[in-house]
C-alpha cells in the first residue's frame, strides 16, 4: 500500500480508501467490522462515511454507517490507527435529495453544520473527524449525472465564505482537522480557494467527485486545480456501481448486486455505457487482468487522485479490490484504454 499527502495537511492517507455506503443496507454491523479489519490488515488507513449513508437513503437506516464505524472504534480501541472522513448532507434542492435528514433544509449555515457535525461525532463515538466534507454544494449545480447547468439568479444560498468561516471555528474547537468538498464544480473549487486566501481561512484539501473509466469528466475542468492547488481527488464510484466488473453485461442481474436490488440506480446502465464496458472487459481479459482490478488500477494511477474509494458487500469482493494495488497497467494497456475512451468519451457521467 502506498500513501499520499492529503492536500496541504501533511496527513498521509492510503491510496485506497474504504467506502461504506452499503453498511446498514446491504451489510450488517458485523460485516462492516470485518471489512474494516481486512482493510486495515492490508494497509488502508482512511475510511469514508457520511451522515446520509447508507445508500439508497431512507429514514429507517440514516446514520447507520457512522454508527457501525463508531461501534468498531469503541470495541477496537484503534481510533489512532484510522483517519475518518465524513460528510454533511446538503440542502434538498432536487427531487432525489433526501428530505428526512435534519428536516430536509440542511443549509451550510451555523445551525445546519453544527447539528450535522455534532450528530456525526455522536454516532462515530469520537471527539473529532480528520476530514469533514460538504456532501454537495449549498447552491444548485449540475452534479449526480446532470451535465446541463441551469442558472438560478436569485437562489437563496449560504455564501461560501460564511460556510468556510463556520468550518474554521470547528477546526479551532478541535472537532475537525481538515475540510473537503464533494460533488463540486471547478467554479466552486475556485471560490473556496479565493475565500480562504481573502479572509485568511483554512484551505480545502480534497474534493470527492465521481471518477471511473465511464466518467472521466473530472479531467476536463477539475484536474488542473488538483495539481496546482493540491486539492486532490477522492474518487468515488470507481467501478460505476460494479458495472465495470462486467457482471451486469447482456442484461445480467446477479443476486445481491446493487443494480439488481435497486432499479433506481440507472446512471451507469445506458446502452452506450454497456457497449464500452464490453470493450473494457475484453481488453482486461486480453491482457490476463481482472476487469474490476484494471478499472481500479487506472483510477489509482492518475496523478490527481489522492485516494480511490472502494466499496464491497462481501469480503471476497473487498479482497479483490484491495489487490488492485498490485496491478500496474502497461503503456500498451493505457494506450488501448485511451482508444476506447476516444471512441466514446464519458458514456455515463
Amino acid at each position: 500500500m502506498q500513501y499520499r499527502e492529503l492536500g496541504h495537511s501533511h496527513l498521509k492517507v492510503s491510496q485506497i480508501t474504504l467506502g461504506t455506503m452499503t453498511w446498514g443496507e446491504q451489510n450488517t454491523e458485523a460485516e462492516a467490522h470485518s471489512q474494516i479489519d481486512m482493510a486495515l490488515a492490508h494497509g488502508v488507513n482512511f475510511i469514508d462515511v457520511a451522515e446520509m449513508y447508507p445508500v439508497p437513503p431512507r429514514p429507517e437506516t440514516q446514520g447507520s454507517t457512522e454508527q457501525y464505524l463508531g461501534s468498531w472504534l469503541k470495541s477496537s480501541g484503534k481510533r489512532d490507527q484510522v483517519l475518518i472522513a465524513t460528510k454533511a448532507t446538503g440542502p434538498a434542492r432536487k427531487p432525489h435529495n433526501p428530505r428526512h435528514i435534519r428536516g430536509g433544509i440542511n443549509n451550510f449555515d451555523r445551525k445546519g453544520l453544527t447539528d450535522a457535525l455534532n450528530g456525526s461525532l455522536e454516532r462515530l463515538q469520537t471527539d473529532y473527524v480528520d476530514l469533514y466534507q460538504l456532501h454537495w454544494p449549498d447552491r444548485s449545480v449540475n452534479c449526480f449525472g446532470n451535465l446541463n447547468y441551469t442558472h438560478i439568479p436569485d437562489e437563496d444560498t449560504v455564501p461560501i465564505e460564511e460556510t468556510l468561516t463556520i468550518l474554521a471555528e470547528f477546526i479551532k474547537a478541535g472537532k475537525i482537522r481538515h475540510i473537503g468538498i464533494s460533488n463540486e464544480t471547478p467554479w466552486g473549487i475556485a471560490q473556496f480557494l479565493r475565500a480562504a486566501e481573502k479572509f485568511d481561512l483554512p484551505r480545502i484539501v480534497t474534493i470527492q467527485n465521481p471518477y471511473s473509466l465511464l466518467n472521466r469528466t473530472f479531467e476536463i475542468g477539475h484536474s488542473e486545480f488538483a495539481y496546482r492547488e493540491q486539492v486532490g481527488l477522492l474518487a468515488y464510484s470507481p467501478l460505476a456501481f460494479g458495472v465495470l466488473s462486467g457482471k451486469y453485461l447482456n442484461g445480467a442481474r446477479p443476486a445481491g448486486g446493487r443494480l439488481t436490488l435497486f432499479e433506481r440506480f440507472s446512471r451507469y446502465t445506458n446502452p452506450q455505457a454497456e457497449r464500452v464496458v464490453g470493450d473494457y472487459v475484453a481488453l482486461a481479459k486480453k491482457h490476463g487482468l481482472d476487469p474490476a482490478q484494471m478499472a481500479l488500477a487506472f483510477v489509482t494511477s492518475r496523478g490527481f487522485v489522492t485516494s480511490n474509494i472502494i466499496g464491497a458487500t462481501t469480503l471476497a469482493q473487498l479482497q479483490s479490490n484491495l489487490d488492485s494495488v498490485k496491478v500496474t497497467l502497461s503503456d500498451e494497456i493505457l494506450h488501448e484504454i485511451e482508444l476506447i475512451h476516444t471512441r466514446q468519451p464519458n458514456p455515463a457521467p
